[in-house]
């Protein structure tokens, strides 16, 4: 009886962790084609005259993150591991891989949030404007699965929302429309496949963006548009590249300011040539005290 019971045990083991395995390895496929047709693309240096038709703090932006004299950058490898949580519920630890491409304007994001003890993988692909989000418990069984409508404006929201914050050198992209407000913010209109977005972005004396906000994303939650915003915390530099290295996510509320995400970047890579064959990061210790705010924000006073 107990070989048994161990028996269909190391089954059912075997079966949740084939779940989660086959649902990474369908992120992985889409990155792998996209990597195949972004590798083809032709290798340009990025240059000042490339940048002179910015707003004087975007381009400010551009020199201060290195990307000058530096081949352009047509996709991006990111790493984050933070903490994640909806309105009423507790935060819970994740790990995230995702690859963004700029040439067909697409995203695809994989994320491992730990609840209750349980890994619980999730999915999110924007794909040149159509975008869905599926999170399975232990990759087989669905507890969210959106696809189209409001969506599709959501991620194209968080897709410029990572070429502002991430990919600096994308901000030369013709399908975005600049207007300078004053000596420390831009307003950035951006359209993609008949979707257009806006947002506001802040900057420093030194050329760094510190918040990025945008009223044109909607809530998961609960399918309305609330002003979303990025403050940024830290930079940091990876590989020749200021880049942030922390940061949030931030719901504005009727009732006030939420935060639900808190990011740390751990690895980022322009123009990879391919698909990392290894499992994502696994959980680290505790980066944040759940609900505990952090000081010493560059976007404080944004």
């Amino acid at each position: 009886m107990l070989r048994l019971f161990l028996l269909l045990l190391g089954l059912i083991v075997a079966f949740l962790a084939l779940g989660n395995l086959l649902f990474e390895l369908a992120y992985k496929k889409e990155v792998k084609a996209n990597l195949l047709r972004s590798s083809a693309l032709p290798k340009k240096l990025l240059t000042e005259s490339d940048i002179q038709h910015l707003p004087p703090p975007a381009q400010q932006y551009l020199r201060y993150a290195g990307v000058l004299n530096k081949p352009k950058v047509h996709s991006v490898k990111i790493v984050f591991e933070g903490q994640m949580r909806s309105r009423d519920k507790d935060w819970f630890p994740f790990v995230s891989e995702q690859y963004n491409f700029f040439d067909v304007p697409t995203r695809l994001f994989f994320m491992k949030g730990k609840m209750f003890g349980i890994n619980v993988p999730g999915y999110h692909a924007y794909k040149n404007g159509d975008a869905s989000m599926q999170i399975k418990l232990f990759g087989w069984f669905p507890v969210v699965n959106i696809k189209g409508g409001g969506l599709n404006k959501t991620e194209t929201v968080t897709l410029f929302n990572d070429m502002c914050l991430l990919a600096p050198a994308t901000l030369i992209d013709k399908r975005i429309q600049w207007e300078l407000i004053d000596s420390y913010s831009a307003k950035a209109i951006y359209t993609n496949n008949g979707i257009t977005i806006s947002a506001t972005l802040f900057f420093d004396e030194l050329g760094r963006l510190v918040n990025f906000v945008s009223d044109d994303r909607g809530s998961v939650d609960d399918g309305k548009t609330y002003r979303f915003s990025t403050p940024v915390h830290a930079y940091k530099n990876f590989n020749g590249f200021n880049v942030i290295a922390r940061g949030d996510g931030v719901w504005h509320y009727p009732e006030g300011e939420f935060t639900y995400g808190k990011f740390i970047l751990k690895e980022i890579s322009y123009n990879p040539k391919e698909c990392g064959v290894n499992k994502l990061p696994e959980f680290g210790e505790a980066i944040f005290s759940p609900g505990k705010a952090r000081e010493g924000s560059l976007a404080k006073a944004k």
